[in-house]
C-alpha cells in the first residue's frame, strides 16, 4: 500500500542537520522503536465482550519523525533490513535521516518520495591560499619549503573544475610539524578536523573499520560523513598494514569511499596523510607504485636546525605564560627558562616533545615556589 511519508536524507554533520530541522520539533524514531519494543512485549488481558486495546505507542503518527547518524547502531539487524517496513508501520507525515546506511537510502528511496540534501563543507578558496601565506611562519617554524609546495598543491581546490580530492603526503621526521601544519590549514577553513591515527590499527577490528562490519561497528566511511571539516587527517599512514592499502585507491581517485553499509562522495576536498618516511623513493617501495602515484604530492619536512629549535622554544614558552595567572608568573622568569631550555637544540628537534618539556620545567618551578610559601608561612606560624 502506498504511503503518504515524505523522506528527507540529509548527508553531514550533526549540527548542521539539528539546524535543518530544529523548527519541525520531531519526535525522535529511536525513542519511538523502543517504546514500541515495549508496548509489544506487554501482556494484555482482555475481557470476553470487551475491545482490546492498542498500546498508545503503537498508535502514534507523528507528523515529524527524525533519526541521527548514531542511531542506527542501536536498532537490531532486522530493523535495518526492513527499515522501510518500520517507516510504514509508523506512517509518519516527515521523516527526517542523518547519514542512513546505503541499504536504508535504497529502501525508501524505493517506497517513499525521497528528497537528498548535502551539507557544503567549508571549502579552499583564493583567500585561503592568502591567508595561509601570510600566517605560516607565524603558526610554524622552519619548513620554509613546504610553504611553496603546499600553496601550490591547494591551488586547484580554487578551480570550479576540481571535483574530487586533493590528497596530499607530507613526511619526514616526528616532531617537526606535519599535524600542526593540517591543523593550520583546518582552522583556516572551519570545522573540527577529522583525525584517524592509523598506528592505533593493528588487528582484525580495522578490516572491518574501512571495508564494514555489522552496521552498529565504527566505521571510516560513517566517520566521514559524519565529519565537519573539509580536511581530512590521516596520521601515521605509514604505520597501516599494506593488505588495507586497496581500500584507499577508489577514495584517493576520485573522492568516493564505499563499505558495506555506507557510500560517501567527498567532492573537492583536502586529504592529508603524514608518515615518517624519509624520502619519496622509501614512499614509492612501501606503499607500491598503484598507490604512490594516487597522491597529488610529496612534501618532504626537514629537522629543524638549531636556531630554528630556540625559536620553538622561546615561543613555547611566551604561550605557556601567556596561560598562567599573574600570580604564577611572578614566580618565573620566562628569561631564565628559555636559557635553561636552548641547550635542547644540540640534540632535540620534536616539538611535541619541547611542548612536554616546557610544561614540566613550568610546573616544577611553580610546585617549588608554592611549597616554599606554605614552609614559609608554617615556619612563620610556629614563631
Amino acid at each position: 500500500m502506498a504511503s503518504d511519508t515524505k523522506v528527507t536524507i540529509y548527508y553531514g554533520p550533526l549540527a548542521w542537520f539539528e539546524s535543518q530541522i530544529a523548527k519541525k520539533q520531531p519526535d525522535s524514531l529511536l525513542e519511538l522503536v523502543f517504546e514500541r519494543d515495549e508496548a509489544t512485549r506487554l501482556v494484555t488481558h482482555v475481557v470476553e465482550g470487551q475491545e482490546a486495546s492498542v498500546p498508545e505507542a503503537l498508535k502514534r503518527q507523528p507528523e515529524h519523525l527524525a533519526a541521527e547518524s548514531s542511531d542506527y547502531a542501536s536498532l537490531n539487524e532486522h530493523v535495518i533490513t526492513n527499515f522501510a517496513g518500520l517507516v510504514r508501520s509508523i506512517s509518519p507525515g516527515h521523516l527526517y535521516l542523518q547519514n542512513p546506511p546505503a541499504h536504508v537510502h535504497a529502501q525508501l528511496a524505493r517506497a517513499f518520495t525521497t528528497k537528498v540534501k548535502r551539507y557544503d563543507y567549508p571549502a579552499v578558496t583564493r583567500e585561503t591560499l592568502v591567508r595561509f601565506r601570510d600566517g605560516f611562519e607565524r603558526h610554524l617554524v622552519g619548513q620554509a619549503a613546504v610553504k611553496d609546495s603546499l600553496l601550490a598543491a591547494l591551488y586547484p581546490l580554487t578551480t570550479a573544475r576540481r571535483t574530487k580530492p586533493v590528497v596530499l603526503m607530507l613526511y619526514g621526521p616526528s616532531g617537526v610539524g606535519k599535524i600542526e601544519t593540517a591543523q593550520f590549514v583546518n582552522g583556516l577553513l572551519g570545522g573540527t578536523l577529522l583525525r584517524k591515527q592509523f598506528s592505533m590499527f593493528h588487528s582484525d577490528k580495522f578490516a572491518s573499520y574501512l571495508f564494514g562490519g555489522g552496521h552498529s561497528e565504527p566505521s571510516f566511511a560513517r566517520d566521514l560523513l559524519d565529519r565537519e571539516s573539509g580536511v581530512i587527517l590521516i596520521d601515521e599512514f605509514d604505520k597501516a598494514n599494506s593488505v588495507f592499502h586497496s581500500a584507499f585507491y577508489q577514495l584517493f581517485d576520485g573522492g568516493v569511499f564505499e563499505d558495506k553499509n555506507y557510500s560517501v562522495q567527498l567532492g573537492p576536498s583536502l586529504i592529508i596523510c603524514t608518515s615518517n618516511y624519509g624520502s619519496e623513493k622509501e614512499i614509492r617501495e612501501a606503499l607500491g607504485e598503484a598507490l604512490y602515484s594516487r597522491f597529488d604530492a610529496l612534501i618532504r619536512f626537514v629537522p629543524l636546525s638549531k636556531d630554528e629549535i630556540r625559536q620553538v622554544i622561546d615561543r613555547l614558552v611566551d604561550a605557556r605564560f601567556e596561560g598562567l595567572r599573574p600570580d604564577e608568573q611572578a614566580h618565573l622568569d620566562s628569561g631564565g627558562i628559555k636559557a635553561k631550555l636552548y641547550p635542547l637544540a644540540d640534540h632535540d628537534g620534536n616539538v611535541r616533545k619541547l611542548g612536554k618539556l616546557v610544561d614540566e620545567v613550568i610546573s616544577l618551578l611553580l610546585v617549588r615556589a608554592v611549597l616554599g610559601q606554605a614552609e614559609l608561612i608554617a615556619t612563620n606560624g610556629s614563631d
